[in-house]
């Protein structure tokens, strides 16, 4: 008995022995402990081979620029494409008076004959008006002219001309501070002076390139004055021809009475210039002003021009110029006058 108690004793110390250390490999991990990192096994090792031979890549494009921002041009790459040629250059001609200096002298022959009369400032209700006698031999006129950039000139001229002469007078007169009677006989005599600074500005066309015509607006200043004589040169003697004294004052009487009217006036036209060649052109210009009830301007003159000798022109044309001082004043002069006239300029450029 004793044995067979002993025998199943030894037999489960056996199994209990055998089943501890299983036990402990099986313990299931405590839940509050985090697990343990498992290990990575690595892959296993894959045989080495060798990769077939590349075709040699291209060269790498240029690097890229980031894109621009909005608002600024893309910049371009690469060939930049040239511009197209310019258009060709016009050539700018420039005719004798557009460039340089020039200097003329013309004359002109008016038979015209300024009047004379009483303005609405007299102070007494007696004729006045009469014409003034002579005719000039012929007006002359120097000029002066420069170039004043791109096509257009700057010119300063000046018309003189006078005459005398002789009349009976129908009536009775008053002139200036003189009253003659009837039937008396009357020497008068005048010099007119016009002076004209003028501003010829290119207006069309521009470019003017090769053109043959040019319209130019004219800007100006005229100064113009007419001084006036009278006299009764047969009635200084007595009839047995002694010289007549006058009572008052002890001398010898006068008889004459003279005066001046002038003004100053801005004057505003056109002007056209016609090149048909190269020595031959055509010119046309007019001009003038007025202010009511106190002065009147205006002139005009057309020429042909022929140029010889490379500085030198010949011009031939025809010439009118009119005028009115105030007839607000006691007295006032009027005239009209035109003609032909001819004249020559010299061109420091000969084109």
């Amino acid at each position: 008995m004793k044995k067979s108690l002993s025998g199943l004793i030894g037999t489960c110390l056996l199994v209990c022995a055998w089943s501890l250390p299983g036990r402990a490999q099986e313990q299931k991990p405590d839940p509050q402990q985090p697990a343990p990192a498992q290990q990575q096994t690595p892959p296993p090792a894959q045989p080495q081979t060798t990769p077939p031979a590349q075709p040699t890549p291209p060269p790498a494009p240029a690097q890229q620029q980031p894109p621009p921002e909005a608002g600024t041009q893309p910049q371009q790459h690469g060939r930049i494409p040239e511009p197209p040629p310019p258009p060709p250059k016009v050539p700018d001609v420039r005719r004798p008076g557009e460039s340089g200096y020039y200097i003329g002298l013309s004359a002109w022959m008016p038979t015209e004959q300024p009047i004379f009369d009483r303005g609405s400032a007299s102070t007494f209700s007696g004729n006045s008006r009469l014409t003034m006698q002579g005719k000039p031999k012929y007006a002359d006129n120097i000029e002066i002219g420069m170039a004043a950039g791109l096509h257009n000139s700057l010119r300063l001229s000046l018309n003189s001309m006078g005459a005398s002469g002789d009349f009976t007078a129908p009536a009775a007169l008053v002139a200036w501070s003189q009253a003659y009677a009837a039937g008396t006989y009357i020497s008068t005599n005048y010099k007119f002076v016009n002076a004209k600074l003028s501003y010829e500005y290119l207006t069309w066309p521009y470019p003017v390139g090769s053109k043959k015509f040019r319209l130019k607006t004219l800007w100006q200043v005229q100064y113009t004055s007419i001084q006036s004589t009278f006299d009764s040169p047969k009635n200084y003697y007595d009839s047995l021809g002694n010289l007549i004294i006058d009572p008052s004052s002890g001398n010898p009487i006068n008889l004459s009475g003279s005066g001046t009217r002038f003004f100053v006036s801005p004057t505003f036209g056109l002007g056209g210039h016609y090149y048909s060649s190269r020595h031959v052109r055509f010119e046309v210009n007019g001009s003038g002003f007025a202010v009511p009830h106190h002065w009147t301007i205006w002139d005009t003159d057309a020429t042909l021009n022929l140029r010889f000798l490379g500085h030198v022109e010949l011009r031939v044309g025809a010439k009118a110029f009119h005028f009115k001082t105030s007839p607000s004043a006691a007295f006032f002069l009027r005239g009209t006058m035109a003609s032909a006239f001819v004249g020559v300029r010299w061109y420091s450029n000969s084109e």
